[in-house]
């Protein structure tokens, strides 16, 4: 490598190099860049558009000028980073559902809640508010340190003197390297008060500050839900705002329907979105309840109108709005602004200080501006009257003199003028020499020693110049008509969805596609044995037949257990309710982390998990029992936990809830039924493999049902061509687990393979559904109790080549306050 001459080499080690150079460009990045300072609330690019705003004279009072003219001269005079980045921190300040206090009044297209972007810089214009006056008023005092722009060519101020705390009214939000803040808007007349406190009062307390400002004030309106992330970030600087948009319900006209309508949206909610995604959810059944969706927003405010379906509960579509959207969102608070050219993070009390000690340095330095100014002006009128009370001998020596010089000389010599007073008195008019004129100098005059005197007592004591920022502050209040817009609602547990759910009985079916769905148990009637049923299921395809069939209620968790040994956790009420002859939902869009060929084979009814001696027990096909406690399943996970190691081959076919001194009874599909205690399975863990319960005659037979039941109970069993028999529980011999057992019912070519078998009482009733969709809802009063080697009698009339696939109990409770209900 060759070098220049007189060039000199230092080797560096490019760690070190890199770390300089990183931490340089982090420091930039956050002193230069994201973070605002914490006096006058605004970045460099902000106060750089309204200085350069400024600098074009665009007040209140004055023409819009386009934006593209702005943008044009912020980026040439003091913010070299391109019109295209400096256009939208324009655009920021004059968005109202951003700012609560705007700094730009905007003309034309700036964009809207809904997310619409504002049109081009060369279309739009623009000018200062009030607000931003207020913060940029005094720089012309000497008020605040200049430095040069970025070529040195014009001045620019590093702060302005901000004549209201503008961080916490308006906010702010930016990253940086390696940090963030993210500081919430406020209202300006609270604000103003709790300054007001800290002014008249440095020692007072946050708890003080919060009884004038007792939450932030977001320009969107919606609510704050709880006090306790309010308290940690207005005492730490760090805390979490749980917002929630307004809403309220309407009647409808027909009476018997009800509307939600949503009013506001939480802050930085894009409306647009929020709409679509409803109408998402909507679609998804995710949100049920809501028969169309509206956006009805226009000049005179937000409205966007959910109907809901015939005699829904209000109360429960509005619960999973804020669930499921973002019409409740969590704000976090990072109160992170640069003090004294440092990142901190502060508490509320901290950045009010802040501005208070930076208002009294501009204030001090805004005096010590107009004393100068004063007593200046003050010098001057000394030497008009001095030369008022000599005014012959003045005029006669200026006449006698050669020129201007002379004269100068003379009028300090003999009057011992100063410099300044001698060429005063030089450029006096003639008309200034008259006795009115002599009037209005010395009443100026008394006027600006007045105004000294004030001045001097003002820099001489912190009270009066507290005083002065409190009455700033108070004039201020005076224009501000803005009042809160955000509610505070106390914190409230969330609420359950069930406690607004009927508990009620409803039947869950799943097709043999793994659609699922909810239907009131009225759909089915009661018929008499021997009945075709009612269409339960549509299928539109002839693989589409129905897998299986559940009862259960809204409120009970629904214990999905696959056939590889996974368990899931549904709540009823969230199976979307549908017809008869709708299909339902697919079952892979309820369940997360369904492996291909995983599917649901059994379903366990349960309300609690607290049950001391209660267990689960599984069976699979091959013969295997499994038990564990119930307590094992108490902490559901998004995608399930094992509840059994399978064998290859096998898989679990049932699920039952079993307790002291129940039965296990397990009904093979060649009509073979064995009996044993639930004791003779001792409980295991979730991952173990469990222990054998019957042993299979042939390697055709299965294991197709799995009932706990007692000593004085019946067992239904029915056959695939709709044959089936009602036996008592006695007449099937005890044995050990592991057994053949004994027959339960004739297998024959008339009845076909049997489909289960229910443990089920005289006032039970049982639902039993074909594969052609065809339901029938049969009491247990019109079926005899019958021997157990028998073949039955038929319980359904089914068309061929139709065959029964499941069956379930609706189980009766005795209600002593009510009479008679079932489950």
């Amino acid at each position: 490598m060759s070098y220049t001459e007189g060039e000199i080499v230092v080797p560096r080690n490019v760690e070190e190099e890199m770390k300089e150079s990183y931490l340089r460009y982090s420091m930039s990045v956050i002193i230069s860049r994201a973070l605002p300072d914490v006096r006058d609330g605004l970045k460099p690019s902000q106060r750089r558009v309204l200085f350069a705003m400024r600098q074009l004279n665009l007040s209140p009072g004055a023409k819009h000028r386009k934006c593209a003219k702005i943008c044009g001269d912020t980026s040439g005079d003091y913010h070299p980073h391109g019109e295209t980045v400096i256009y939208p921190t324009l655009v920021r300040m004059a968005q109202d559902w951003v700012m609560g206090y705007c700094l730009v009044q905007g003309q034309g297209n700036f964009g809207s809640i809904d997310g619409d972007p504002p049109a081009a810089m060369r279309y739009t214009e623009a000018r200062l508010t009030r607000a931003s006056m207020a913060l940029m008023e005094d720089l012309d005092k000497e008020t605040v340190e200049y430095v040069p722009n970025y070529d040195e060519t014009k001045q620019e101020p590093t702060v302005f003197p901000a004549k209201f705390p503008n961080l916490l009214c308006n906010g702010s939000s930016g990253i940086a390297v390696g940090m963030a803040t993210n500081i919430p808007p406020h209202n300006l007349k609270e604000l103003a008060e709790a300054t007001v406190l800290l002014l008249d009062n440095p020692s007072t307390t946050i708890e003080d500050i919060m009884e004038v400002m007792p939450a932030p004030d977001f320009p969107t309106g919606g609510m704050i839900c709880g006090y306790r992330g309010v308290k940690e970030a207005y005492h730490t600087g760090r805390g979490k705002l749980t917002l929630r948009g307004l809403l309220h319900t309407e009647e409808m006209k027909t009476g018997d329907r009800q509307r939600v309508v949503i009013d506001e949206v939480p802050y930085n909610v894009n409306k647009s979105r929020l709409v679509e995604r409803l109408a998402e959810l909507i679609n998804e059944k995710t949100i049920t309840g809501v028969s169309d969706i509206r956006d009805e927003s226009d000049k005179s405010g937000m409205r966007i109108v959910l109907d809901l379906k015939k005699n829904e509960i209000p109360d429960v579509v509005i619960n999973q709005l804020y669930k499921f959207t973002d019409m409740q969102v969590t704000f976090g608070c990072n109160m992170l602004a640069l003090d004294k050219g440092l990142p901190r993070v502060m508490n509320i009390k901290q950045i009010i200080s802040a501005w208070i000690n930076h208002r009294i340095e501009v204030v001090r330095a805004r005096t010590r501006y107009e004393l100068n100014k004063a007593e200046a002006r003050a010098h001057l009128l000394e030497g008009y009257l001095r030369a008022l009370d000599h005014l012959d001998e003045v005029v006669k020596l200026i006449r006698q003199s050669a020129n201007r010089d002379d004269a100068k000389k003379g009028l300090i010599e003999k009057y011992q003028f100063t410099d300044r007073q001698a060429n005063a008195v030089l450029d006096l008019r003639l008309y200034q020499l008259t006795g009115l004129e002599r009037e209005k100098i010395e009443a100026e005059y008394a006027e600006l020693q007045a105004k000294i005197a004030h001045y001097r007592a003002v820099l001489a004591s912190e009270a009066l110049v507290r005083g002065i920022i409190k009455d700033e502050l108070e004039e201020i209040q005076k224009h501000d008509k803005l009042e809160r817009r955000t509610q505070i609602v106390p914190a409230e547990e969330e609420f359950q969805m069930e406690d607004l759910i009927a508990d009620e009985t409803v039947i869950i079916t799943i097709s043999d596609d793994d659609y699922i769905k909810r239907m009131p148990l009225s759909t089915f009637r009661e018929q008499r044995r021997g009945g075709q049923g009612v269409i339960g299921f549509d299928t539109k395809k002839e693989h589409d037949g129905l897998k299986e069939l559940y009862v259960a209620s809204t409120h009970d968790y629904l214990m999905s257990f696959t056939n590889l040994g996974r368990c899931h956790w549904l709540k009823v009420w969230q199976i979307p309710e549908a017809g008869r002859r709708a299909k339902g939902r697919p079952l892979v869009n309820m369940l997360e982390g369904l492996q291909e060929g995983e599917h649901v084979a059994a379903v366990l009814r349960v309300r609690n998990f607290e049950e001391a001696d209660a267990s689960i027990l599984l069976a699979t096909k091959r013969g295997v029992v499994k038990k564990t406690m119930i307590d094992s399943f108490s902490s559901p996970r998004r995608k399930g936990v094992f509840a059994i190691n399978i064998d290859e081959g096998d898989e679990v076919i049932s699920a039952h809830v079993v307790r002291k001194e129940q039965q296990v009874m397990l009904f093979t599909r060649e009509g073979m039924a064995v009996r044993f205690d639930q004791d003779q399975v001792r409980p295991m863990g979730r991952v173990a493999r469990g222990v054998r319960g019957v042993k299979l005659k042939s390697a055709t037979d299965a294991v197709v049902s799995c009932e706990v039941v007692k000593e004085d109970e019946t067992v239904l069993v029915v056959c695939e061509h709709g044959y089936g028999k009602r036996s008592s529980v006695e007449s099937f011999r005890q044995t050990h687990r592991g057994g053949v057992g004994v027959r339960s019912i004739i297998t024959s070519k008339r009845n076909g393979f049997v489909v289960g078998a229910l443990a089920v009482g005289d006032k039970d009733s049982v639902v039993l559904m074909s594969s052609s969709g065809h339901t029938l809802r049969l009491g247990m009063q019109d079926i005899r109790v019958m021997g157990r080697s028998t073949q039955g009698v038929k319980v359904v009339n089914l068309r061929e080549p139709d065959v029964l696939v499941a069956m379930q109990k609706i189980e009766y409770i005795e209600d002593s306050e009510n009479g008679e209900k079932e489950d």
